[in-house]
């Protein structure tokens, strides 16, 4: 197996492949299709792993993540950070042929603003946004309707892709869901509906020409099935790799497993309101019940690590030196008499009924809370029921399954979410200074100080055991070895520029 150390290290894979695929095509098999390619209309991997391809935003992220020019080549704020100018990328073209311009940038801000940005998840992301200003052809002004220091990070989202005004405008909405235009490396070249969708190359990309002929992406949601096209050769990619099937895929003569440090991180919440969790030391205790290194190497194969917080070594904001509570069930045993709760208390634990590997990882959790003397119970739930239900309208137990992307690959876009009063997720804390912390930071556009302040406010909710944070999981893929020069994201936000097959 080759483990990639770094996020988007290119992947060279030796040669070898028995299977009848044309010279300069890629099969990318992802676990589901959309159902839209308009960018504002998702916020799902999936997505992303087309889209990124498709589209391009004013900025994007590199091969090590830091943050680039896109279709922007240059910004700067102005006016004490109340306006945001870009200089914009000349000689770019729609795939449809017309040209990318400023006025591409207000329409596709607008667009996303407005009345049709309410029909996705997008439009919340980018509401500190007032007006966009067209200063000349490519130059462009974002007003500001309060501080966003993350804004050049949301720039190289989903939701931030450019779109054609003339085409949406001529074709309509629908048609534009069903045959995407954008200005990246890959144009529309055909969709099934529930099977594929098949991307030719851009010989006009501004960033120069891909290598591959086209890229076709086959819906695919069963990981046993993806492990199998790929032994047969029939697909060059599978991104969904049971933990249990990596050495199946590793003896396989066609392919290869290869990992790298993804942005997910999984935790288990607190009920701080409710039954035994309320109380801070109890939390602390029941965190301490649980040996999260032999759950990393045990149950998920070495292929996690352990947190600290609610974020992974991705996210701006990350703290090294911050070290998770230690496994010590005498130590837990200790503080829970000392909180009064006797030997057989119970708790619940809610989790997504459609997760394999975190059922296990509950079941483990269970097991470690059972031998510190508290009875935990597992009750799964459909996953949009569990996120858009139970937790949100606090019918949650005492603890539940908390797992997040963190897109922007920054602790705020986590923490805001989770820990401030009033949050979708947050349905039980309220706790005045917390807030005041997580406002604080959204104001700060120095990146040192402002670092210094996300990292005191993961100090904070550690103290205060608002969750258990778990691990950091990796993004594993399978890859048939006639592919090179692929770059791994942590995301699997694709990007097929330099990609080859033999």
């Amino acid at each position: 197996m080759r483990f990639l150390r770094k996020p988007c290290i290119a992947a060279a894979l030796a040669l070898a492949l028995g299977g009848a695929q044309a010279a300069g095509t890629l099969n990318v098999a992802i676990s589901l299709d959309p159902g839209s390619w308009d960018p504002i209309d998702t916020f799902l991997t999936a997505w992303g792993s087309v889209g990124g391809n498709l589209y391009d935003g004013l900025t994007m992220r590199g091969a090590d993540l830091t943050l680039q020019p896109g279709l922007a080549t240059s910004w700067e704020f102005l006016d004490d950070n109340q306006r945001l100018r870009f200089k914009l990328r000349t000689g770019v073209k729609f795939h449809n042929g017309e040209p990318f311009d400023a006025e591409a940038v207000k329409f596709s801000f607008e667009r996303l603003l407005g009345a049709e940005g309410l029909k996705g998840p997008q439009k919340s992301n980018y509401d500190s946004i007032g007006e966009v200003r067209v200063v000349d052809e490519h130059t462009v002004d974002f007003v500001l309707k309060r501080p966003d220091p993350i804004l050049l990070t949301k720039l190289a989202g989903y939701g931030a892709m450019i779109v054609p005004p003339r085409y949406i405008k001529e074709k309509g909405e629908a048609h534009f869901n069903a045959n995407p235009v954008g200005t990246g490396p890959f144009k529309f070249a055909g969709y099934r509906p529930k099977v594929s969708i098949t991307l030719a190359r851009n010989d006009d990309y501004w960033g120069g020409k891909p290598r591959l002929d086209q890229v076709i992406y086959r819906f695919i949601g069963e990981p046993g099935t993806q492990v199998a096209e790929l032994q047969a050769g029939r697909i060059d990619i599978a991104t969904l790799i049971p933990l249990g099937l990596i050495d199946t895929v590793k003896g396989s003569s066609k392919a290869d497993v290869i990992s790298t440090p993804g942005p997910v991180v999984h935790a288990l919440r607190f009920n701080t309101r409710n039954g035994i969790t309320r109380d801070r030391d109890v939390r602390r205790a029941l965190t301490m019940a649980v040996d999260r290194d032999a759950i990393v190497k045990l149950l998920l194969l070495g292929q996690a690590r352990t947190i600290a917080s609610f974020q992974g070594p991705l996210s701006f904001g990350y703290n090294p030196e911050q070290k998770p509570l230690p496994f010590d069930p005498e130590g837990a045993r200790k503080l829970l008499a000392a909180a009064g709760v006797k030997p057989g208390a119970a708790v619940r634990i809610d989790v997504r009924g459609n997760t394999s590997n975190f059922r296990e990882v509950a079941q483990a959790v269970a097991g470690y809370l059972q031998a510190v003397g508290v009875r935990a119970t597992i009750k799964p739930h459909e996953a949009s029921a569990l996120l858009n239900d139970i937790i949100p309208n606090g019918k949650a137990g005492d603890m539940w399954q908390s797992q997040w992307g963190g897109w922007t690959y920054d602790y705020d876009n986590t923490a805001y979410l989770m820990y401030h009063s009033g949050q979708k997720w947050n349905p039980f804390d309220d706790d005045p200074k917390l807030n005041a912390m997580l406002e604080a930071q959204r104001t700060v556009y120095d990146r040192k100080r402002r670092e210094a302040m996300l990292q005191e406010i993961a100090g904070y909710v550690a103290d205060q055991a608002l969750d258990l944070p778990l691990y950091s999981l990796n993004t594993i893929v399978g890859v048939n070895k006639r592919v090179r020069n692929l770059e791994l994201p942590g995301d699997i936000r694709f990007r097929f520029l330099e990609t080859a097959v033999d």
